[in-house]
């Protein structure tokens, strides 16, 4: 009998090793992957069983949490969604995040560890701190007045603070409401094979993510490579330009859309934006020299990010002397984001020095402790400071007596380039539509806000679509909100 005992008491035993083997296994070497396994539903109900953290613009949420009394309980909420979602993005059960909500996202959810109020306290505790917040840099006046200025026109804005970098502006048109996407129901699948289907991409965040020809808002960056280099000395000297000018190499031969470009002057061929001027003017300077001012300004660079990733501004280096010049007029490949052309008004507004733009100003705790702050941002020089002063000055040129005089603004300082970009096959498409501009009150020692505007459907007859004629009344609207008391 005590050998029958003590067998099955052998027996159990056995038993209670395989069951603790076993989970060791499950629970060590098999824990990712059945963590990460569509089936476990733990840590998608555990992420949404408390309120997430809101995104603040001017100190304001512009986010919040819906509680559904479902398995995943809370679901995000929108104000003003279409306004902010190219700032915010969505935060779907669903579909995941995009954007501020996917790049801030273990800070908004609780999951950051710094959170956290013990080192691996939550893995012990299995416990979720309460969502932080993130504060914005967006002046939600400048962002009402450039989605409000764009109305139904497709286009974007963006709007940067030349001193600091900070986004002041941030607009995609057209838009769509995130919070359309939140849940897990029909309603956002729905919404979701919509969004995708509709050819005007309204989830594309055009000021960040889509490149455009610059048109002549690129002859800033001309001018700023022929004057650091000495191609042209004075502003005022003749430039020896023919009109037309025929291209390097061909017979194809560049013409104006306006006269008085034969032998203009910088300051003429700027306020008039004479395509044979800055074309010659690029050609002289020399592809290593446009290519070294372009990059310093910004082009060519694959890291940007504001946090979230902005596509790469081009400036085409394998060009021959003919593409070189049409490249010199934002046309050829030479490609840019909203942003990236904010970031040239900003840098002749700042001196010839560009800062590293950025959206979010701190981070905080649930109860309002900072965890981040964004702090002094890295700076570059894109062109002497003497160089900074005379586009200064031709910039103001065109808003006081040229093609941007939409623009001006009583009791301010404005300067601006406009641009009128041809694309599609033979230049069929409808041109797109651009201004870029800063302004300062006149009492002021520098800049307050730098803008780019670009506008793809223009409503207006091919002939009369001009940056100086529908961008520029909404950069003006911009730093209006901006310089208002």
């Amino acid at each position: 009998m005590t050998r029958h005992i003590r067998h099955a008491g052998l027996f159990c035993a056995l038993l209670l090793v395989a069951l603790l083997v076993n989970a060791a296994r499950v629970q060590v070497l098999r824990a990712d992957a059945y963590e990460s396994s569509p089936a476990n539903r733990r840590d998608a109900i555990a992420r949404y069983q408390q309120p997430r953290g809101d995104i603040l613009v001017g100190g304001r949420p512009v986010t919040g949490s819906r509680d559904t009394r479902e398995h995943l309980r809370y679901e995000r909420t929108y104000l003003d969604g279409p306004l902010y979602a190219p700032v915010t993005g969505f935060a779907s059960q669903e579909y995941g995040t995009t954007l501020l909500e996917h790049t801030e996202d273990d800070l908004l959810s609780g999951t950051a560890p710094v959170l956290a109020p013990l080192p691996l306290w939550n893995e012990f505790t299995r416990s979720r701190n309460a969502g932080g917040k993130v504060m914005t840099t967006i002046d939600p006046a400048a962002q009402r007045a450039a989605y409000e200025g764009l109305r139904s026109r497709k286009g974007a804005v963006a709007a940067v603070e030349p001193s600091t970098g900070r986004i002041l502006a941030l607009v995609s048109v057209p838009s769509y409401d995130p919070g359309l996407l939140s849940g897990n129901g029909r309603t956002a699948r729905e919404a979701w094979a919509g969004l995708n289907a509709d050819p005007d991409r309204p989830m594309l965040n055009r000021a960040v993510q889509r490149t455009y020809p610059p048109g002549s808002t690129f002859k800033v960056v001309t001018a700023a490579a022929a004057l650091d280099a000495g191609t042209v000395g004075e502003l005022d000297e003749p430039t020896d330009s023919p009109d037309p000018y025929t291209l390097p190499g061909t017979t194809t031969r560049l013409t104006n859309g306006s006269r008085g470009c034969a032998d203009a002057s910088l300051r003429e061929a700027f306020i008039h934006s004479c395509n044979t001027v800055f074309a010659r003017l690029g050609v002289t300077t020399g592809v290593a020299r446009m290519r070294a001012t372009a990059e310093n300004f910004g082009f060519n660079r694959s890291d940007l990010r504001i946090p979230f990733p902005v596509a790469r501004s081009t400036f085409d280096t394998s060009v021959d002397r003919a593409q070189l010049a049409l490249s010199s007029i934002g046309q050829y490949n030479t490609r840019a984001t909203p942003l990236q052309m904010a970031m040239v008004a900003a840098a002749v507004a700042g001196g010839g020095q560009v800062r590293e733009p950025y959206l979010v100003e701190r981070t905080t705790r649930a109860g309002g402790g900072t965890v981040s702050a964004a702090g002094s941002r890295p700076v570059r020089r894109a062109m002497h400071p003497a160089t900074a002063m005379r586009l200064r000055e031709l910039m103001r040129g065109v808003v006081e007596d040229g093609t941007g005089t939409k623009a001006a603004i009583p009791g301010a300082v404005v300067g601006g380039k406009t641009g009128t970009a041809q694309h599609g096959l033979g230049n069929s498409g409808t041109p797109y539509a651009w201004f870029i501009s800063w302004a300062q009150h006149e009492e002021d020692m520098e800049p307050k806000v730098a803008v780019a505007v670009v506008v793809e459907d223009a409503a207006a007859n091919r002939r009369e679509i001009s940056g100086g004629g529908t961008a520029a009344p909404i950069a003006r609207a911009v730093m209006e909100a901006v310089l208002k008391p």
